[in-house]
């Protein structure tokens, strides 16, 4: 079966663009130029993955999201993200979306994001082994790295979590480099992706 993806995005170029993409590799692709056309078609979303902004004017992601859950539409939701919108993504998460990839992204990783994302929507995320691997290598932190890791999950800046943990900011980058090495994330994102999917940070 040829997976679908509902892409929303009031920008049209982007939307034209990510929608080219994925129907060049083989994924079937409805538009949609904003939250409040998708929760007109609901009853014909059907299948598929949700791929929306965070940021539109109006309604935004985030409250679309909200509003998907509410009346108990399931699909997958990954949300595009700016920099710096850490935060909103962490409660998007907590809502239930199933990912976030920050802009600006490769193909090859917003690919990669929403195969990941369908197949979450087939399958319980507690049985996810990188998930469960992930988990193991935060066990491996050290009490202030979990510290600092718990911070980073809540948007903080190394500034703000230095202050708050009365060290420097510089103290806190080398904390940063040591949990990013332990726990083999790529980059922030990843590795708040991972931490939110794990239940760990901050409630």
């Amino acid at each position: 079966m040829i997976e679908l993806v509902h892409v929303v995005d009031d920008d049209e170029a982007i939307r034209d663009a990510v929608g080219f993409l994925l129907a060049s590799t083989g994924f079937e692709v409805r538009l949609y130029d904003g939250p409040e056309a998708v929760l007109a078609a609901l009853p014909n979303l059907g299948r598929g993955c949700i791929l929306s902004d965070m940021r539109m004017p109006g309604m935004d992601g985030l409250e679309l999201l909200r509003q998907l859950r509410t009346v108990g539409n399931a699909l997958p939701v990954v949300l595009m993200t700016g920099h710096g919108d850490v935060p909103l993504a962490v409660e998007a998460m907590k809502l239930g979306a199933c990912d976030f990839i920050e802009k600006p992204f490769g193909d090859e990783a917003l690919l990669q994001t929403l195969h990941s994302a369908l197949e979450q929507g087939r399958s319980s995320r507690s049985a996810d082994p990188v998930l469960q691997e992930f988990v193991r290598r935060v066990a491996t932190l050290s009490e202030r790295e979990r510290q600092v890791l718990d911070h980073l999950v809540a948007g903080g800046t190394s500034k703000e979590i230095g202050r708050a943990l009365e060290i420097s900011p510089r103290t806190v980058e080398i904390y940063r480099a040591k949990l990013m090495a332990k726990t083999q994330a790529s980059n922030l994102s990843e590795l708040v992706r991972w931490a939110v999917l794990a239940g760990l940070g901050p409630v």
